[in-house]
């Protein structure tokens, strides 16, 4: 990291050099109100997925509407622990025991992913460790299979036949992690009813319960009172104090990825070729071939093009879109919503340049003020990933 990190800059008299990340903090704000909201409604305790979306230097905003962290690997609990205040939660598919005494004295409430897992790993736990275990509910809402956390053959979480009354005894609280990208409420309401019903004689032996991520309370008309009432008599049915982890939820349109185009090329379609690629940059793109949205680009427009890394892999391109005028070499296109999982996912494929990452604030009366440089990166960091100098 270079020593940009944690510096201020007016507007910036020429523009930012591209590829960077601009996280926008009136739009984190939007989202962040959602979540109050839900809180004041339901009694529910949010913590953030780090997983997701682990931008420290954007949590003096985010903790203040939130309850703590979630983790999925040991260093993501320190950096929990170190920069959220609040509940620091740890979890992991899989615990080596070095993770779990690095992670014992640090995590409010330590999650195992198997009963395997629970029996070897708890003796080494302090008498103080607040335990849980994910549980498979084997019902789930996910877009696609490779996200599905109850697909065929799932190794995560234990299935209702794997627990029981012994197992539960051992409890502190359950985890259930069952949605990606949920936006449909009747559907949510419905998996809730039927983790209710079915877990109900364990759910009423411990004291929280945490409903995981993927609920897309935040997306634009979801019915956010609605949620609150199942939650709220969910939790009140079961005696639970209730958790969710949302990451998506939290950071959803609230980040572009600005890219300047380098040249473009013609075979039967034209393709703008740009300072930044899926692969290194905004690596879910390509994973779940999902094609980014660019500002810049109408349904009307007369000038389609494709739109391509400057990697090297044949197929790593930002997708297809139409502009109301040709592009040129130098012109700047604003990959939206560019938050989840692509800042935790960067990686130096190509040795390509890292983009920087800003946060724009906003004064006292809400109004854009300065733009943070939260870091920048350079060849010296690209080095140290591959050895020591």
């Amino acid at each position: 990291m270079s020593a940009a990190k944690a510096t201020f800059s007016g507007a910036p008299n020429a523009p930012l050099k591209t590829p960077y990340f601009m996280i926008h903090e009136d739009k984190l704000l939007r989202n962040l109100e959602i979540c109050k909201q839900l809180k004041n409604l339901s009694g529910v305790k949010l913590v953030l997925a780090l997983k997701c979306f682990s931008t420290w230097g954007t949590f003096n905003t985010i903790s203040k509407y939130l309850d703590g962290t979630t983790s999925s690997g040991p260093y993501e609990v320190q950096l929990g622990h170190d920069t959220f205040p609040g509940e620091t939660h740890a979890y992991s598919v899989g615990y080596s025991e070095d993770d779990v005494i690095a992670v014992r004295d640090i995590a409010d409430k330590i999650i195992f992913n198997s009963v395997s897992q629970l029996e070897r790993m708890q003796p080494l736990l302090n008498a103080a460790s607040s335990v849980g275990l994910r549980i498979n509910p084997e019902v789930s809402y996910a877009g696609q299979d490779l996200a599905d956390p109850a697909r065929a053959y799932s190794r995560l979480g234990v299935k209702q036949a794997g627990l029981t009354a012994e197992t539960v005894s051992k409890l502190d609280g359950l985890m259930f992690h069952m949605n990606c990208e949920n936006k449909d409420f009747v559907a949510y309401s419905t998996i809730l009813n039927t983790i209710s019903e079915q877990f109900s004689a364990h759910l009423d032996q411990v004291s929280w319960v945490s409903l995981g991520g993927g609920l897309f309370f935040t997306y634009p008309g979801y019915p956010v009172a609605e949620l609150a009432l199942v939650l709220k008599a969910f939790a009140e049915k079961h005696q639970v104090q209730l958790y969710l982890e949302p990451g998506e939820a939290i950071i959803t349109d609230t980040t572009d990825l600005v890219v300047s185009v380098l040249d473009v090329v013609e075979n039967d379609k034209k393709t703008a070729i740009v300072d930044s690629a899926t692969e290194a940059h905004r690596l879910d793109t390509l994973i779940y071939n999902e094609p980014a949205s660019f500002a810049e680009a109408t349904e009307a427009g007369q000038y389609p093009y494709i739109i391509g890394s400057c990697s090297c892999l044949a197929g790593d391109i930002f997708g297809e879109a139409n502009f109301p005028q040709p592009l040129q070499v130098g012109d700047r296109l604003t990959i939206k919503d560019s938050a989840g999982y692509t800042m935790v996912k960067l990686n130096w494929f190509n040795g390509l340049k890292m983009p920087s990452i800003y946060f724009k604030r906003v004064d006292a009366d809400g109004i854009d003020g300065k733009i943070e440089t939260l870091n920048q990166f350079d060849y010296r960091d690209f080095k140290a990933t591959l050895g020591q100098a």
